[in-house]
């Protein structure tokens, strides 16, 4: 009798469960498919499983939350499966699995802009009515009354069910096309799921005193095709694929604060691949840097979700790329510009504002946070209490930290060939042949933000190199019956190898056992700017890598000092603060030694005259340059702001240990490449290929320069501060300067010389021609010239260069042997064939001594300007 009174109560809780379950299910999947019928969706759900066909997504509905560029073409899901295990929702998670899911993308041209507008916007007016409506029905049904569930039990369990919920994706197909691009990934299967402290698949929640959440995702065999298609739309030829069955893993920590936290206090998303193999063809290579300018324009802002006639400037929240600047603009409510992760979504402050806060709405948060404030405005309207404003329930932005690590990488350079079969209508056959190879070792990319006021990107590589394969232009010179060794193939090499570096490129990553995540262990993020640039120098980044490291800082701070703040909330009776912007961008390469004979510049030179093989028109269109008449004078207060802190972008380079090598050319068959890259046509008729014999001994120039100093700056918002500092009578120094776009260049043990590989390809010693000296360089440029154009005084252009001693070197057979390299490059040699020189030249120089009186020597002291 007991046992069926408790089975009974079982079921009635059941029941129950089912009842705020399946509404939040039956959410997401009604938001983005199209034809549901709830009434059929809610008794499946109900029976445990659902299985739905032939679905098409609301494409609409998709772009209005994207806010992308971006119009879809089609959407489909061939077939949808969710499987609630109701008996043991507490032990085992809700399954959702789609089998094939197709989508087509294209970007989106002006007049579909201006006419989707209207739409979207009436549609979000609908759907912003229809939340409303089905807001109170909402919140009566999330007031049970049935004393056996009690609120915080329903809200327990509901929590455990989301942060389990499984995801599984077989056969995701994506599709963009553009012109005659077509760029399509497809990805076998991806997973996602909850995992424990060990990063194995469990059955977890959120518990004190960890309060962390912890995701798996895997994807398996995921392909990129890049093709080209002709004018009715159809690919002629399937090009190889950029990547071809690459696997990859993603970890996701969250850390909360407190079980009563709305969204996680940091959030970290890190990717790990093991192995990543790029092939790019001829053809391929300008659809590629197509691609790459999309992507370089998006981050710009110069192609945006939104327009101006929706009531913000240019293209939104744009940090550094035709912002408005803070202090020029009185009006100003909040600052202006973001960083530029968030150029395209406008930050978490921004309800509904772009495609992060899409994704925003996705992180497993232990109360949602829009449901709940919508619930309590309901609640207080109800009671007729006046809801709080957006500023008093703003939140405090989480740290967000996002990580790629790959251990190998290497990126192949292809040449295609059309073969045509021996019958007439026999299709055309495309073969392709490897002539270049990019490897790299140990590759990080990490980004660090807060919010706005922080964004931190660095980059680092602990080795890398580039070697020649196969034929170039018909011609055998690193065929496999050439028996010639590696290290003749290779001709770019930096850094070090991760067998004697180690895996310091997953320093306190996810990845690493020894992060303070795997040990159970808060993090500690450095988010101030001082602090920062102490740690992060440049011998630190050279210590965990050794190749190249680039860190980007951009932080905003107001004018009071006080660092990173919330910027969100803001008094509308106080004066707004002026905000203090910095970028920096620092790059620093390590060692590298470049070797530049035949076969590495006619293939480097090749992939150039590929790259230029196209029609395509730029996104970024030249901005004509506004009248100094259409702008009023400047405002004392605006002088007065500028006066005080001028936001400008400064980027150094630091060359370490370089070695350039120059050999004489063993073949030139330049005369058909230069013409394409000067822009011209290539000379007409077929390119004579002379049997490559290798050229031992190889006379070569050798450049030797211990370090290199570049820094670049400019102002941020050069057209608002050259505009304001062009109308004063007589600006200040100071004002002046920045209006300059700066240059400086320090050279230091710089030094030249003669050497010669041999048979065995080692070098001989080098026989200085240029001992080592040191030098430098400053220009400076005005922006904008059309603003100056009536004032004389103010110098266009300046240029300084400081050389304190130089000398050059050379007896009559080294100069003779000089003007030999020399010429093999620049004129046009007989069949290709290269020069010959006598033996007795070559004695004369690496052999014999040198005599102090057949030295021609040049020797130069001073500086000039």
């Amino acid at each position: 009798m007991v046992k069926g009174w408790i089975k009974t109560q079982t079921g009635v809780k059941d029941k129950m469960l089912e009842s705020y379950v399946t509404p939040l299910l039956m959410s997401y999947v009604n938001k983005y498919i199209k034809n549901l019928k709830p009434s059929d969706l809610q008794l499946s759900l109900w029976g445990g499983d659902v299985v739905l066909s032939k679905l098409d997504l609301k494409l609409d509905v998709l772009e209005q939350e994207l806010k992308l560029p971006f119009t879809f073409m089609s959407g489909h899901i061939h077939e949808l499966r969710i499987h609630v295990p109701w008996t043991k929702l507490g032990s085992e998670p809700v399954v959702i699995t789609i089998n094939t899911m197709e989508c087509i993308l294209k970007l989106r041209d002006g007049a579909q802009d201006d006419h989707e507008s209207g739409s979207s916007s009436t549609s979000r007016s609908v759907s912003d009515s229809s939340k409303a409506v089905a807001k109170p029905r909402r919140l009566q049904q999330a007031a049970p009354s049935d004393p056996d569930l009690p609120p915080g039990y329903v809200q327990s369990l509901i929590r455990r069910v989301v942060n389990n919920v499984n995801i599984v994706v077989n056969n995701l197909i994506l599709k963009y096309v553009e012109d005659d691009i077509v760029l399509s990934v497809n990805i076998t299967s991806a997973e996602c799921y909850t995992v424990d402290d060990m990063w194995e698949r469990a059955f977890m929640d959120i518990t004190a005193p960890e309060l962390v959440l912890r995701k798996g995702i895997n994807f398996a065999d995921c392909t990129v095709c890049l093709d080209k298609r002709n004018a009715s739309g159809k690919i002629e030829f399937y090009q190889d694929p950029l990547l071809y069955k690459c696997s990859f893993r993603t970890r996701l920590h969250f850390t909360y604060d407190n079980m009563n936290s709305k969204i996680p206090s940091v959030i970290k998303i890190q990717t790990m691949v093991e192995s990543l193999k790029l092939s790019i063809t001829d053809q391929q290579l300008p659809m590629f840097i197509r691609i790459l300018q999309l992507i370089i324009a998006l981050y710009y802002g110069e192609i945006g979700g939104h327009k101006e006639s929706e009531g913000e400037e240019g293209s939104g929240h744009v940090r550094e790329a035709g912002g408005i600047l803070p202090v020029m603009d009185a009006d100003v409510e909040s600052p202006e510009n973001t960083t530029d992760l968030y150029m395209l979504s406008g930050g978490p402050e921004d309800a509904d504002d772009g495609w992060m806060s899409w994704a925003w709405s996705f992180v497993p948060a232990i109360v949602n946070v829009e449901e709940e404030s919508e619930e309590d405005v309901y609640q207080q309207r109800e009671d007729g209490s006046i809801p709080n404003s957006p500023q008093q329930n703003a939140h405090k932005d989480p740290i967000v930290s996002i990580g790629f690590y790959c251990t190998k990488a290497s990126v192949t350079f292809k040449l295609t060939e059309t073969h045509s079969e021996s019958s007439y209508y026999s299709p055309q056959k495309v073969k392709s042949r490897e002539v270049l190879c990019l490897e790299q070792q140990g590759i990080t990319i990490e980004v660090l933000m807060m919010g706005e006021p922080f964004f931190d990107c660095q980059i680092g590589i602990v080795g890398c190199r580039a070697l020649c394969l196969k034929s170039i232009m018909g011609l055998r010179d690193f065929e496999e019956n050439m028996n010639r060794s590696e290290e003749d193939a290779v001709f770019f090499s930096c850094g070090d190898s991760l067998s004697s570096k180690g895996m310091t490129y997953l320093t306190n990553s996810l990845f690493d056992y020894r992060s303070p995540e795997n040990n159970g262990v808060r993090a500690e993020f450095i988010l101030e700017t001082a602090n920062h640039k102490e740690t992060y120098t440049e011998i630190a980044g050279m210590q965990r890598f050794g190749a190249f490291y680039m860190d980007y800082l951009y932080t905003m701070e107001n004018s009071s000092g006080k660092g990173t703040q919330d910027f969100s909330v803001v008094n509308m009776e106080e004066v707004v603060p002026i905000v203090q912007e910095t970028s920096i961008k620092r790059m620093v390469v390590g060692p590298l030694d470049v070797r530049l004979h035949s076969s590495a510049v006619h293939r480097i030179l090749k992939m150039i005259t590929c790259s230029m093989d196209h029609e395509y028109e730029p996104y970024d269109k030249p901005q004509q340059e506004v009248n100094e008449e259409s702008h009023g004078p400047a405002k004392s207060d605006d002088i007065s702001s500028l006066e005080e802190f001028i936001p400008t972008r400064l980027t150094c380079l630091t060359l370490l240990q370089v070695s350039v090598t120059v050999s004489m050319a063993e073949f030139n068959l330049l005369q058909s490449l230069m013409p394409v890259i000067m822009g011209h046509k290539a000379a007409p008729g077929p390119v004579y290929v002379p049997v490559f014999q290798p050229v031992r001994p190889l006379p070569s120039v050798h450049f030797e320069v211990e370090r290199v100093n570049v820094e670049h700056s400019v102002p941020m918002y050069a057209p608002e501060l050259v505009s304001t500092v062009s109308s004063l009578s007589q600006p200040s120094d100071n004002l002046l300067h920045h209006c300059y776009e700066h240059l400086y260049l320090k050279v230091f043990g710089f030094q030249a010389g003669l050497t010669c590989q041999d048979s065995t390809g080692a070098s001989l010693p080098l026989i200085p021609i240029i001992p080592s000296f040191s030098a430098a360089f400053y220009a400076k440029q005005i922006q904008m010239p059309a603003y100056w154009s009536k004032k004389s005084l103010v110098p266009t252009t300046e240029c300084i260069f400081e050389l304190p001693h130089f000398t050059v070197q050379a007896t009559r057979a080294q100069t003779l042997l000089l003007q030999a390299i020399c010429q093999s490059w620049t004129h046009s040699m007989t069949n290709g064939t290269p020069l010959t020189l006598s033996e007795s030249l070559l004695n004369e120089v690496y052999n014999a001594p040198v005599d102090c009186n057949t030295v021609l020597a040049m020797e130069l002291s001073g500086q000039g300007c």
